[in-house]
């Protein structure tokens, strides 16, 4: 049986075009329909074109390009299902971000990172390249807004470097800057002030490996997690660092941090420019290392945007919103779309 479109009529373009695809096994072209068909509704929505779906078989009407793209998603999306891998709205819509980008190739398994039983894969091209510059790099610095990825990838690259034996331990630090509460005034001992801190790096953490395993590895120091002022004095060697809020630290934390990289290492600093929470005219040492770094041989350097968002669909909303509040005050430019540098709170 025909299913009834969510769009009201067919695209009227001089370039309208209509094209079948048949996919070969019902069950898993039930499974790319998604409930209901939402995936096809999910898709229809983002690229303007008309979905009608009987038993194995689509036709989709509406622009060329549109028409190529969707064509390409479901292709996409259907392989990932022969190779085992669920498909869900938030896969839907990483190869929607792919298909935007038609000089780069739908993301496959090779893109992806392997842990707890599962592979993590990329959701848009930026996540892709990051996830090359990891491997090919010894020192990456991705900088972008909340939701795009950048400490979640990483600690997903960390733990399959650990387990796969490429490295001998992960450690995780962040500089434990207050952003308007006071440190002190926490309950317990130096450890218990500083774990709230932390805490993003240990749901990572847990998202990645069984619990147990976590506990196991942090007690015998496979796994470390610490404020970045534990850092000091130390040579990093077979390990694989992440520093994650790379913003809040200053130029001489930046240096001191970098300089600990040792041989046998992978080094991934992360952070957001627009969410720095040093004292007023104190400069980020993130800032501060991109500039001193960016010729440098053997670094690279990864930007996220706004449009890199895979939280929730509200989080891409929300920063969108503030980053036009900011331009409309003239605070200083925050992340664009073409990509141009924010201003952070220096003076």
């Amino acid at each position: 049986m025909s299913r009834t479109s969510r769009a009201a009529t067919k695209p009227k373009r001089s370039n309208a075009i209509t094209r079948k695809k048949t996919f070969p096994k019902n069950g898993l072209a039930i499974a790319l329909f998604g409930s209901h068909h939402s995936h096809l509704a999910q898709i229809e929505n983002s690229l303007k074109v008309v979905i009608h779906a009987r038993g194995n078989e689509v036709t989709i009407a509406g622009d060329a390009e549109a028409v190529a793209r969707a064509i390409g998603v479901l292709d996409a999306l259907y392989q990932r299902l022969e190779k085992g891998q669920d498909v869900d709205q938030p896969e839907v819509d990483a190869m929607l971000r792919f298909s935007a980008a038609p000089e780069r190739p739908m993301p496959g398994m090779e893109s992806g990172v392997s842990v707890r039983n599962r592979m993590v894969t990329a959701r848009t091209p930026t996540q892709a390249d990051y996830l090359s510059a990891i491997d090919e790099s010894e020192l990456v610095f991705a900088e972008g807004p909340a939701g795009t990825g950048k400490t979640y990838l990483a600690v997903a690259k960390a733990v399959e470097y650990l387990v796969r034996g490429d490295v001998e331990r992960i450690i995780l630090s962040r500089p434990a800057v207050e952003a308007g509460e006071q440190l002190g005034f926490l309950p317990g001992d130096m450890r218990e002030k500083v774990d709230p801190y932390l805490r993003p790096l240990y749901d990572a953490l847990h998202d990645m490996m069984p619990a147990q395993q976590v506990q196991k590895r942090l007690e015998s120091g496979e796994i470390e997690v610490a404020p970045l002022a534990f850092m000091r004095g130390r040579t990093l060697a077979k390990a694989f660092v992440i520093l994650d809020e790379a913003q809040n630290t200053t130029a001489v934390q930046m240096k001191m941090f970098l300089t600990r990289l040792g041989e046998n290492s992978r080094m991934v600093i992360t952070g957001d420019l627009s969410q720095v929470d040093l004292p007023r005219g104190t400069r980020s040492g993130l800032r501060d290392a991109r500039e001193a770094l960016a010729d440098v041989e053997g670094i690279r350097f990864l930007r996220f945007l706004e449009t890199d968002v895979v939280r929730h669909l509200l989080v891409g909303r929300i920063v969108h919103a503030y980053n036009n509040l900011e331009k409309w005050r003239g605070a200083g430019a925050q992340y664009k779309n073409d990509g141009s540098a924010p201003e952070d709170n220096e003076t």
